[in-house]
């Protein structure tokens, strides 16, 4: 998962990143509240952690502003030394979905990013997923639309996956690259572009088949289920 660190203590900072990194994960750590809602313009984050008291934009104020400007907003986890009763309520009505106190151990804070993982993202059963008139075979690798087999290649069917898995959701270039070619791949854009294409070609995506693509100037791509 890709997943921001709002914390300014730099130490620590590190030991949530060094900590989640280990677990697999990909991390990218914002010092200061303002800097995080400039990256959360142009990527796209599966979880967010948040420390309350940061220079800028504190992770309250993060909670409402990703919930004001995002179309879906990623879970968020407070990680903060503020203990009060009073405090944690006003995290949770603010729109955290998980508080944790400091100091948290590194297993602890693990498990709780993972359960919150869990909960925002059901791990799709391997087997037959099916969105509308599109049935796929994860275990195969293969997509029906309307009962016929559509040919894609290993990469195609990654990317269509990811797509339908993610309705309603903007991605941005670099978490798609990430999802489907692993990290830092050694690829001109263009390749996401040329695969996007064949993905809506092959597929007809389209709203007659229920389903719109849409490019997000300087971002990416949201794939939209249309409703009759």
């Amino acid at each position: 998962m890709r997943i921001a660190i709002l914390e300014d203590d730099v130490a620590l900072a590190g030991l949530v990143e060094m900590t989640l990194t280990e677990a697999g994960h990909f991390c990218e750590v914002f010092g200061e509240g303002h800097l995080l809602t400039r990256a959360l313009h142009r990527e796209t984050y599966d979880v967010l952690i948040l420390d309350w008291n940061v220079p800028g934009i504190s992770g309250i104020g993060i909670l409402e502003w990703v919930r004001s400007n995002l179309d879906l907003a990623p879970p968020a986890l407070m990680l903060t030394s503020r203990s009060a009763e009073e405090d944690i309520v006003e995290g949770l009505f603010a729109g955290a979905d998980d508080y944790v106190i400091k100091p948290v151990a590194p297993a602890v804070l693990k498990a709780r990013v993972n359960a919150l993982a869990r909960r925002a993202y059901p791990a799709a059963l391997l087997g037959i997923e099916v969105f509308g008139s599109y049935r796929f075979d994860t275990r195969a690798e293969t997509v029906e639309c309307h009962g016929e087999l559509i040919a894609l290649t290993a990469k195609e069917f990654a990317l269509a996956l990811l797509l339908f898995r993610n309705l309603h959701r903007a991605l941005s270039r670099a978490y798609i690259f990430e999802a489907v070619w692993g990290r830092n791949p050694d690829l001109p854009t263009r390749t996401l572009d040329v695969h996007i294409s064949n993905v809506r070609t092959k597929l007809n995506i389209r709203p007659g088949n229920g389903f719109k693509l849409v490019p997000i100037y300087a971002y990416g791509y949201r794939l939209e289920a249309l409703t009759s």
